[in-house]
């Protein structure tokens, strides 16, 4: 039993739902119901989040009774009237078809004295709030209590007060009136900026302006149900990266929160968000069933949820509800622009749309094998509708990385990789994406840098929060000797997705080339840290020991990194003598026999070749090897003018001769 100090109701949008006194106040005013729709909307809001089957409802409002499902039915139209709702476009409460009903709108638990004032609010509420409030007590008589109207409350006592009573009265009122002001005025000073800006969601006292959308829980085995709940994620968090006003991490930071016990709170923390989107997905024949909801990372409470049952055809409409919803959630203020992206299709074809969320699956595994499926995928989706510029966009990605990745030459992967991302931005001049992948190949492979600086600035320009246009531009700055400007843009990358290991690293990798060997080594070291197996980050290591002739150290990094990588990591008698150098000619010396062995059974890389020859003082050696990396138009050259193991070559006209033949000046 509720103690009469401490009664419970509930807030939800204008509304109060006080389920003692039976009244539901819309903006402080009565909203008359009769008994048995307060019955059933207090049911959904005390249940608000989950569903109630209608067996449910009807057990709880007609306990003692036979009734039939269309009482209910007309209880539910008739409450969705007075709360101004809609089935449509539910905000309150939704219709889960065949099943029954789920309060939808996020719901605020309020602690109430018998004093009449609101004492604190918890949950799923937004700061203090403080009001004054009378209630009535509800009057009975003999009639149907389905027909039953709830009396509205007195808004002010009938009795007149006399003299001392009554000058009590208002001084207490007075008082509590101040106080009111006072804590509205804190609250406000403390969720609202001063001065012009845009309406933001609080929790806890802090504006909710970082997002993450995790994989949804796919219900059902195999890969078709687990690539649909990772495609729903990157589906929208593809559309929700649109949004400037908050920053959403990418898939590439989610995709390892899938499991189904996994808890979206601690996943938002370790992610370093505001709120996460998590919910579940389930394909039977054609229809599809999603539930998702939206939670504070900061007490764990729900901000809104949602369940659509759809047809797979009509999957689209649901990711045009949930992004919608959420962003109302929030409470962000969009620009008309942001609005069209928020909702915009890049296909009506269902089927399309099928192969191109399971061709993102594949390519998100991030190896060779994952990148041949996922291009077999996108070429699909393309072959079913050629207008589709976000598969073409896959297209891109998935080439330029199976290049890095080993799979295929540049000579054969780039070329694809570039008309895949022209033909997406001949459909759509405003895919951030495509510009990007557009630049990184005119930097990696065309060695065209104004052009690939230009197709940043258009990236960046569409989606300031598209995190890895920030990174490769980073990178292609760093190859220009603009280090400055390199770590101002790698650090804008990682102030959006803190988490990714690349970028952490990649700030790393530019220090290095900056010559910061011990700040690189420290940045290094913190990605370690993040992740022990994160085998890139072995590699930048590795280099900045090398300069700083620390070499068993820099043997160690080699190795583990070939080990993470699946490489042999055998200690051979060349790497410890390696290690135990003692002075850089003998160090490289050991590195270039072992590099030779091992280019017995793997491709060796040019550009590496070039730097061990460089070191050991063998120019022409180590222009032999610059030359073929050109012929073959390494990714690396993007650093030739910038790469610290080639110091030894820059006095040599060949060296300026190369620089110009990449389009670099000396």
């Amino acid at each position: 039993m509720m103690s009469r100090l401490a009664r419970h109701s509930y807030g939800f949008g204008p509304f109060r739902l006080d389920p003692t006194e039976h009244i539901l106040l819309r903006d402080g005013e009565p909203v008359p119901l009769r008994l048995k729709e307060f019955a059933v909307l207090l049911a959904l809001v005390e249940s608000h989040g989950h569903v109630l089957t209608k067996g449910e409802l009807l057990q709880r409002v007609w306990p003692d009774r036979s009734v039939e499902e269309g009482n209910l039915s007309r209880q539910i139209s008739t409450l969705r009237k007075k709360l101004g709702d809609s089935a449509d476009e539910p905000q309150y409460v939704d219709t889960v078809d065949a099943v029954g009903y789920r309060f939808i709108a996020p719901v605020r638990e309020i602690l109430d004295s018998d004093a009449g004032m609101v004492r604190e609010v918890r949950g799923r509420g937004a700061g203090l709030v403080i009001e004054r409030h009378t209630v009535a007590r509800i009057v009975k008589e003999e009639m149907s209590t389905d027909d039953l109207v709830l009396p509205e409350p007195t808004r002010e006592p009938k009795t007149l007060l006399t003299g001392r009573r009554r000058g009590a009265s208002w001084r207490r009122f007075a008082a509590l009136a101040a106080v009111c002001l006072l804590l509205v005025g804190l609250t406000l000073a403390i969720t609202r900026p001063w001065g012009p800006g845009k309406s933001r969601a609080t929790k806890g006292g802090a504006a909710v302006s970082s997002l993450a959308v995790l994989p949804f829980k796919p219900i059902g085995a195999g890969d078709e149900d687990e690539y649909l709940g990772l495609g729903m994620a990157d589906a929208l968090i593809t559309r929700l990266s649109n949004i400037r006003e908050v920053s959403v991490r990418p898939t590439s930071a989610v995709r390892k929160y899938g499991a189904r016990e996994q808890d979206p709170v601690a996943a938002g923390r370790e992610l370093r968000v505001g709120a996460v989107v998590e919910g579940s997905v389930q394909r039977v024949g054609e229809q599809v069933r999603v539930t998702v909801q939206l939670v504070s990372v900061h007490d764990g409470t729900p901000l809104w949820a949602g369940a659509f049952d759809e047809r797979f055809t009509d999957i689209f409409a649901v990711e045009d509800q949930i992004s919608e919803q959420v962003a109302r959630a929030l409470t962000l203020t969009l620009s008309s622009a942001e609005k069209e992206l928020l909702t915009k299709r890049y296909t009506e074809d269902s089927e399309a749309y099928r192969l191109y969320l399971t061709g993102r699956y594949f390519w998100n595994k991030r190896t060779v094998e994952g990148l041949d499926k996922g291009i077999g995928y996108f070429n699909e989706a393309v072959e079913k509708d050629p207008s589709y510029a976000l598969a073409y966009v896959g297209l891109a990605d998935s080439y330029s990385l199976l290049s890095d990745y080993d799979g295929l030459p540049p000579k054969q992967t780039y070329p694809k990789a570039k008309r895949a991302a022209e033909r997406a931005l001949e459909l759509d001049e405003r895919l951030a994406e495509a510009h990007a992948a557009l630049a990184f190949i005119k930097a990696a492979y065309d060695w065209d840098w104004p052009g690939a600086e230009s197709e940043y600035r258009r990236a960046i320009e569409l989606n300031p929060n598209y995190e890895t246009a920030h990174q490769w531009y980073a990178e292609y700055l760093s190859g220009q000797g603009r280090h400055d400007e390199a770590l101002a843009e790698i650090r804008r990358a990682k102030e959006i997705n803190p988490v990714s290991l690349i970028i952490n690293a990649v700030e790393a990798w530019i220090l290095y080339h900056a010559r910061e060997y011990d700040q690189a080594i420290a940045q290094a070291q913190k990605v370690v840290e993040m992740d022990p197996n994160f085998a890139e980050v072995y590699e930048y290591l590795k280099r900045c020991y090398d300069q700083k002739g620390m070499y068993r150290e820099a043997i160690a990094a080699r190795q583990t990194r070939r080990r993470l990588a699946g490489y042999d990591a055998e200690e051979t008698a060349a790497l410890r003598a390696a290690a135990e150098a003692t002075s850089a000619g003998v160090y490289w010396q050991k590195r270039l026999e072992q590099d030779v062995e091992e280019a017995k059974r793997e491709p060796s890389t040019p550009f590496d070749m070039a730097e061990i020859y460089a070191q050991l003082g063998k120019k022409d050696q180590a222009f032999a090897w610059l030359e073929r990396a050109y012929e073959e138009r390494s990714f690396l050259m993007m650093y030739l003018k910038v790469a610290p193991k080639l110091d030894p070559l820059r006095s040599d006209p060949r060296y300026a001769d190369l620089l110009r033949r990449v389009g670099l000046t000396p």
